[in-house]
């Protein structure tokens, strides 16, 4: 599996200036019309679903960006299927959108879609998550983060929330959707830097809960039967890690004592269970991604897409749990 990072390495070579303008040839800037107005984009937006917290924050901000900017937004909920998005693209093909943008259900499986946009001339960006594909000019640039990093900060911050500890440590994992770019960049973060620390530092149990606090709570009931000496959950999400909360309490067990809880994310109901000492530590995720795309779409459009980086990446931190207090009225979302 080829992580963002390696494949924007690999692929910055081979996108060529060229390749970009050819959409751009085909999407001019904003045309004139005989009142002298300009002609307003029509953005087309696949969204990955509503699963979360994190997800409507990163919903409600497309669309306030896209109105503050004056961009005409098409919005989907693709439900998290990938067949769902695939429809919405075409969808968007067939309308003569002038961008299209989209938060990949999984890596894979894009070729042939992202082909038929580029056939008709239609620029594509991608935000969130990243895609694999034979072929880099088939977008234009990625608006989103790093998750390989903040798997690698959650083990740091698990580290400091574990000062003082000496001996082995066994820790249950709750994945995101199987095939998305978070749940298998943040998992490989977070087992390099695991292993670097120590090696009696143990995964002993796996499992996506599809980034829904339904599915936190089910698997992590599902690790505590199995596996009742857990000391340590890693979880993709805050929404998993409230949900596995829930089963951590009804096991009868107090969670961010008996069991110590890292989390990615970020989102309000992640800071208020870190504020009761719930959840030990939360590496942000910014979902606050609108401004950013609608800036991109705006460049794009006026056919100075290779001005732009393969990648914008977005600017986040980190908060353990004695930060939360202080931080959690300034949380937008």
């Amino acid at each position: 599996m080829i992580n963002r990072r390696g494949f924007l390495t690999m692929t910055a070579a081979t996108v060529t200036a060229g390749g970009l303008a050819a959409c751009a040839k085909k999407n001019p800037a904003k045309s004139t019309g005989s009142d002298g107005g300009s002609k307003q984009i029509t953005l087309g937006f696949s969204q990955v679903g509503s699963e979360s917290g994190w997800r409507a924050a990163n919903t409600q901000s497309v669309k306030e960006a896209a109105k503050a900017a004056g961009i005409n937004l098409k919005f989907s909920d693709a439900q998290q299927k990938q067949e769902n998005q695939i429809s919405a693209i075409r969808s968007y093909i067939a309308q003569k959108v002038d961008v299209i943008s989209f938060s990949p259900v999984v890596v894979t499986g894009w070729d042939t879609v992202l082909k038929e946009a580029k056939a008709a001339g239609i620029p594509v960006i991608l935000t969130d998550r990243s895609v694999e594909t034979s072929d880099p000019s088939l977008y234009v640039t990625l608006v989103g983060s790093d998750f390989e990093n903040e798997g690698e900060r959650a083990a740091h911050l698990l580290e400091k929330v574990l000062t003082g500890h000496k001996g082995p440590v066994k820790i249950a994992q709750l994945e995101g959707t199987t095939g998305a770019a978070p749940a298998i960049e943040r998992a490989k973060g977070f087992a390099k830097i695991m292993h670097a620390s120590d090696p009696d530092w143990k995964i002993i149990a796996s499992q996506s809960g599809d980034f829904t606090r339904a599915g936190g709570k089910q698997v992590m009931a599902a690790f505590l039967q199995a596996h009742s000496d857990i000391e340590v959950l890693f979880s993709h999400n805050d929404d998993m890690a409230i949900g596995a909360i829930q089963a951590i309490q009804a096991a009868g067990k107090t969670p961010g004592k008996d069991i110590k809880i890292v989390s990615v994310d970020g989102v309000h109901d992640g800071f208020v269970a870190m504020t009761k000492g719930q959840i030990n530590g939360i590496v942000e995720c910014n979902p606050l991604l609108g401004p950013q795309l609608m800036a991109a779409v705006k460049t794009v459009h006026a056919g100075k897409g290779s001005t732009l980086p393969r990648w914008i990446k977005t600017q986040e931190g980190d908060y353990t749990a004695d930060q939360a207090a202080a931080a959690l009225p300034s949380r937008k979302y």
